[in-house]
């Protein structure tokens, strides 16, 4: 029986898989692959004995944990046309240009994403705030939006892992029972050389993009908004608020309320005109102006929601069967080969990969690493340089696709996120280093110890 449920495992995964590769490769969208998966997953419940309303019930129990995530993609989907409308996002353009220089504003998205975040806690709040305007910019001065979307993403997670405010690291500290403050300090210390690193490439990076963006054209700015200081309003509010720790989700409320005041009486926009733009996204007739300021709305969080939805369905259906046991069973064997680091690690990949999204793939990862590692600091710790920012980097995750949809970023972004592959590369060549010497203390050890044998026969 067992080596049938083991069978019925990897047959169930490896169809799973070869879906989302048919779908990558054939360029088809990834919620085909996640339906088929969920096909897959049912059906394997059902061979388990699973009824069809035990199965439905799994997965109601999954999506019913997603229910703030989905709020938050109502807000943000709102917010990032009301800033449009509001002329929030052309103020800060229109200044931002004028005083940047171009030459470094990779590396300034880069810092500055990460400043908003770690004071967020949020990757989506900041992609959907300091990301779009710094996308607009770098769009305005011609800079690769591929590079930019890089530098987004992986300053948006820096925060989200590292924040006080951040619902992932407080996860984590809830799963391991570990103080998150104390996190917090082993967390900055892993990351420095990979963020001063990273910081380097974005340096060197500005030289890869092609600056033609011409400042005079952001005169169509002034001639389209109000561009008095009232109208930056909504973006300080997110930044007074933030330092306040007040939750994310009020605080975005609070700036679309004060950006949709502006709209309403400082842009004279007709309340008949504001309240689709909620839903479809900011347009303008302008071509010039459009290229660098349509989108948002509620609709164009549509396809991630229904990522969101199909994956975390998915966890009902592991919490309730045996998948993934074999899943276990591997990651307990490979860890005194690869080190315990190398093996969350490479657990971190395949549940990012199943799970499409990072708080499901960092529970699933706790779940089937919790043995290897008995000490829930160092548990931790190895979680937040692992699955945290693993996730972001799956092209298919909401975790990354979400960002780079918001900000209006090629998937090919992910590649020039630094920080987000260099952290766990980073640890785990330490990881590996350390352990070598130990390795060898041991056997020097065992070495000095051999001539006392023999005298003491």
């Amino acid at each position: 029986m067992v080596g049938e449920l083991d069978l019925a495992e990897r047959i169930t995964l490896s169809l799973f898989l070869l879906g989302l590769v048919a779908c990558i490769l054939g360029g088809f969208q990834i919620l085909y692959a996640l339906a088929f998966g969920l096909v897959c997953f049912v059906v394997y419940g059902l061979l388990k004995k699973h009824t069809p309303r035990q199965m439905v019930t799994m997965m109601l129990d999954g999506i019913r944990g997603a229910k703030n995530i989905l709020i938050i993609f109502l807000l943000i989907g709102i917010l990032t046309s009301v800033w449009r409308s509001s002329g929030t996002i052309p103020f800060l353009i229109y200044h931002a240009v004028q005083v940047l220089n171009p030459s470094f504003f990779v590396l300034y998205t880069f810092l500055l994403c990460c400043m908003m975040s770690f004071l967020m806690g949020t990757s989506f709040g900041t992609a959907a705030t300091m990301g779009v305007v710094c996308m607009m910019i770098s769009r305005s001065l011609g800079i690769d939006p591929v590079l930019s979307g890089g530098a987004i993403l992986a300053g948006s997670y820096f925060g989200d892992r590292c924040s006080p405010m951040s619902s992932s690291a407080l996860l984590v500290s809830e799963l391991t029972d570990t103080n998150i403050y104390d996190n917090i300090r082993r967390m900055l210390k892993t990351a420095a050389i990979p963020f001063a690193l990273s910081c380097l490439l974005y340096l060197v990076a500005r030289g890869a993009s092609s600056q033609t963006g011409s400042v005079a054209s952001l005169d169509m700015f002034r001639e389209h908004f109000n561009l008095s200081f009232v109208v930056v309003l909504p973006a300080l509010l997110i930044i007074i608020l933030s330092l306040f720790r007040v939750p994310v989700k009020r605080t975005m409320l609070l700036s679309i309320l004060v950006a949709g005041v502006i709209c309403l009486t400082v842009q004279k926009i007709p309340l008949t005109q504001l309240l689709p733009r909620l839903l479809l996204g900011y347009e303008s007739p302008n071509a010039e102006l459009a290229a660098l300021l349509n989108g948002g709305g509620i609709l164009s969080m549509a396809k991630v929601a229904g990522i969101i939805l199909i994956s975390t369905s998915y966890f009902g259906i592991f919490k309730q069967t045996e998948l993934l046991t074999e899943v276990r069973r591997l990651v307990e064997a490979s860890a005194s080969k690869i080190t315990p680091f190398g093996s969350v690690l490479f657990t971190s990949v395949v549940m990012s990969a199943i799970s499409c999204n990072q708080t499901l793939a960092t529970m699933l990862t706790f779940q089937m690493c919790d043995s290897i590692l008995p000490d829930r600091k160092k548990l931790a710790i190895v979680l937040e340089d692992t699955v945290i920012v693993i996730a972001p980097l799956i092209p298919w995750s909401i975790a990354g696709g979400m960002p780079l949809t918001t900000v209006g970023a090629p998937t090919m972004s992910i590649w020039f996120a630094f920080y987000l592959s260099l952290l766990p590369i980073f640890s785990f060549g330490m990881e590996l280093l350390l352990n070598r010497k130990n390795k060898q203390t041991a056997a020097e050890e065992i070495a000095e110890s051999l001539p006392n044998t023999e005298e003491s026969k």
